[in-house]
């Protein structure tokens, strides 16, 4: 199997972002919270990318943002992933009041803009990395429902799902063994970027303030801290925006690639 330039670059970059989030304590030169240097010291052999606003090391910051940031966006993806294409195969394959129910549900929810329906829910709950990952996976599986949804509503007018419910077959048989098998490919296509979609959204919500909380970092609070050295020339809010956007791209050839393998791979069971 021949693997392009592009999906390897992407597939480099990708397990380096995720192994330093692994590996974050392993690879720090100093802890997330300790003042190491004075205020916005340059880069040095001690400090690679200097430090930020109150004398951290941005480096170590980095690492340590990356690890939360990554972890918030996986988790909230896998969270949206489920629910949604569960909801969203359920739907299909019941069909009646219950696809009718739940899709004009999803489409009130989908009614109102992402962004200021979690800034509403957050705003007057306790902002813990749980309640992160449940408003983005919840906000966010409904874009997956619509998807899934599609897609399954083509699959169970097939011959091989009408054969299985004709022997009988219950939804868990015909939703995981006969419509998922054949929806892979839209739904690992938008996986990569429903995960882009988490890591942007994280970070907009710590730029604004009820993202992830001090003492924890993530590279849209390092943003946040570091903003108004920019007036002053000091780069160290730039750093966490080309790490989100190096990491969106990367993810992105990657899921580019998966999709173009698994585009033939599932045509179908006869």
């Amino acid at each position: 199997m021949r693997i392009p330039i592009s999906a390897l670059v992407g597939m480099v970059f990708t397990g380096a972002f995720f192994l330093a989030a692994i590996f974050a304590p392993l690879i720090a030169p100093y802890g997330m919270a300790e003042i190491v240097g004075g205020v916005w010291d340059p880069a040095s052999e001690a400090h690679w990318l200097g430090t930020d606003a109150i004398g951290r090391d941005l480096l170590s910051r980095m690492i340590y943002g990356g690890q939360t940031t990554i972890f918030v966006a996986s988790a909230a993806t896998v969270l949206s992933f489920t629910l949604g294409s569960v909801l969203g195969f359920s739907a299909a394959v019941a069909g009646g009041w219950t696809d009718q129910g739940l899709s004009r549900l999803v489409d009130l929810v989908m009614a109102i803009p992402a962004l200021i329906l979690a800034l509403v829910v957050l705003s007057v709950l306790p902002v813990t990395l749980t309640v992160l990952i449940l408003v983005m996976g919840l906000l966010d599986s409904t874009r997956v429902f619509r998807l899934a949804r599609a897609v399954a509503v083509d699959i169970t007018v097939m011959d091989y799902v009408e054969a299985a419910r004709l022997r009988g077959e219950g939804w868990g048989w015909i939703i995981f063994r006969e419509i998922l098998p054949n929806a892979l490919s839209p739904l690992v296509a938008e996986l990569g970027l429903r995960f882009i979609f988490a890591v942007l959204f994280i970070s907009t919500l710590s730029f604004l303030g009820l993202g992830v909380q001090p003492p924890l970092a993530d590279w849209g609070g390092i943003v946040k801290e570091n903003a108004s050295g920019l007036v002053y020339g000091i780069p160290a809010a730039l750093i966490p925006a080309f790490a989100i956007a190096a990491l969106a791209i990367s993810v992105n050839l990657v899921a580019d690639w998966v999709l173009s393998r698994t585009t033939s791979l599932k045509g179908g069971r006869g």
